[in-house]
C-alpha cells in the first residue's frame, strides 16, 4: 500500500511543542473508481516549506494529524477517470497545484470558505508527502521539461508566491531597471523573486544575515548585499544603488518586523513594499514617514490557479531553475527526513529543501 508523511501528536503548547514525523499507510486507488476528470498521480519528488515548520510546532492555523505533510509535489500520472480531458494526461509528468479553492480573481479567494493549502491542516485532508496523490485535472500542469523531478517539486509554492508578490503585487515597479530588495535570501521564495527579477533586467539586491549566502546571491546576478544584522544597513544599501535611480521601487519581503521603518528610507514616492510572510513575528509597526512617501504596503498570499499556471508557464519559457539546497531519499527515511527540518530550523539551507519519494527520479534534462 502507498505510504504518507505525517506528524504524531504529542503534549505541548503551540510554538514549544515539535511534533515528530510519522508515516503510515493508506488503500492504493483503482482509477476506474475515480470521478471522470481525476487522476492518480506516482508522486517523485515533494519539497518543504516554512509552513511546514510552523506544522511540527503547532505555530500554524487549522495544525492537525493524519493528513500528509507538504504543499509541493511532482509525479507521473499513472491513471485517471473516464472522461477523454483526464485520460489525455495519462503518462505525463505534472507539477501540482499547491492550492485549493482559489481560481483567478486578483484580489483574493472568490470564497474564502473554501480556500486551503495542501498539507497538515483540517481544511483539507490532501498533502504531497505521499506515494500516491489524486488530483483534477484542474490543478496539475505539466512540469517544465529542463527541469528534474526534485527542481520540479520545487517549484509550486515557492514560484507561486514569489511570482504573485513580484507580478501581481510590485506590478510595474518590477522589472527592466528597477531597484528592487529582497529580503532573507537564501529561503526558496526570495531566491525565485531573485531569478524572476535577474531575468528581467531589473537592479536586484538582497539582504541577509549571512555574508555566505549574500556571495551566492551576488553569483547568482544580484547586484549586491547587506547584512540586515549590521546597524544602519539602509545607509549601505543606498550606496549601492545607481547614481541616476538613487532608490528602490519595490521590497519584497518575507521577515516583517521593521521593515516598514527601513522601506520608508529606501523607497521612492509610490513604491512598493509586498510582504509574502512574517517570521520575525506575526506584527509589524507601521510608520508615518510611509504614509508620508504614499509607501504602498501589499500583502501577498500565495496566488491563485490563474497565476499558477502563469508562473509555470513563465518558468518553462525562461528555463528558470528553483535552487535546491538539499534532498534526501526516501518518505520512510524519517531521520533524513528530520535533518531537512532541522536545515530549515537553523536558517541554514540555501534553496529549497527536497524528498526524492520514488525510485527513477530524473536528473536535469539540461
Amino acid at each position: 500500500m502507498p505510504v504518507g508523511l505525517t506528524i504524531q501528536q504529542v503534549a505541548g503548547k503551540p510554538g514549544e511543542v515539535y511534533y515528530p514525523l510519522a508515516t503510515y499507510t493508506y488503500p492504493a486507488t483503482e482509477p476506474s473508481a475515480l470521478p471522470p476528470t481525476q487522476l492518480v498521480i506516482r508522486i517523485t519528488a515533494c519539497a518543504l516549506n516554512h509552513r511546514d515548520l510552523f506544522i511540527r510546532q503547532h505555530l500554524y492555523p487549522g495544525t492537525t494529524f493524519g493528513v500528509p505533510l507538504l504543499a509541493d509535489g511532482c509525479g507521473i500520472v499513472t491513471g485517471s477517470g473516464s472522461d477523454a480531458a483526464a485520460k489525455a494526461w495519462v503518462g505525463k509528468r505534472v507539477v501540482i497545484a499547491p492550492l485549493v479553492g482559489w481560481d483567478a480573481d486578483e484580489d483574493g479567494p472568490e470564497d474564502p470558505r473554501k480556500y486551503a493549502i495542501l498539507g497538515g491542516t483540517k481544511l483539507t485532508p490532501k498533502g504531497t508527502a505521499v506515494q500516491e496523490y489524486i488530483a483534477d485535472i484542474e490543478d496539475v500542469e505539466e512540469a517544465p521539461e529542463h527541469l528534474s523531478d526534485v527542481e520540479a517539486a520545487a517549484l509550486p509554492l515557492t514560484g507561486l508566491t514569489a511570482w504573485r508578490a513580484s507580478h501581481t503585487k510590485c506590478g510595474k515597479h518590477f522589472g527592466r531597471e528597477k531597484n528592487i530588495l529582497v529580503t532573507g535570501i537564501g529561503g526558496g521564495v526570495a531566491l525565485m523573486t531573485l531569478l524572476l527579477g535577474v531575468c528581467q533586467e531589473a537592479n536586484v539586491f538582497v539582504s541577509s544575515g549571512s555574508q555566505a549566502k549574500i556571495d551566492l546571491a551576488v553569483k547568482m546576478g544580484a547586484k549586491g548585499g547587506v547584512s540586515y544584522k549590521e546597524k544602519g544597513w539602509e545607509k549601505t544599501l543606498q550606496s549601492m544603488l545607481p547614481k541616476e535611480r538613487p532608490f528602490l521601487d519595490a521590497i519584497v519581503d518575507g521577515a516583517g518586523g521593521d521593515i516598514v521603518g527601513s522601506a520608508a528610507k529606501l523607497l521612492k514616492i509610490g513604491g512598493v513594499l509586498a510582504i509574502y510572510g512574517m517570521t520575525t513575528g506575526p506584527r509589524m509597526p507601521f510608520q508615518m514617514s510611509a504614509v508620508l512617501k504614499n509607501v504602498e504596503v501589499k500583502g501577498s498570499t500565495m496566488g491563485s490557479r490563474r497565476e499558477f499556471r502563469e508562473m509555470v508557464a513563465f518558468v518553462k519559457d525562461k528555463k528558470l531553475k528553483p535552487i535546491i539546497s538539499r534532498s534526501v531519499k526516501g518518505l520512510s527515511n524519517l531521520a533524513a527526513v528530520d535533518t531537512l527540518f532541522q536545515e530549515m530550523k537553523d536558517g541554514a539551507q540555501f534553496g529549497k529543501l527536497v524528498i526524492e519519494v520514488g525510485e527513477g527520479v530524473e536528473t536535469s534534462k539540461l
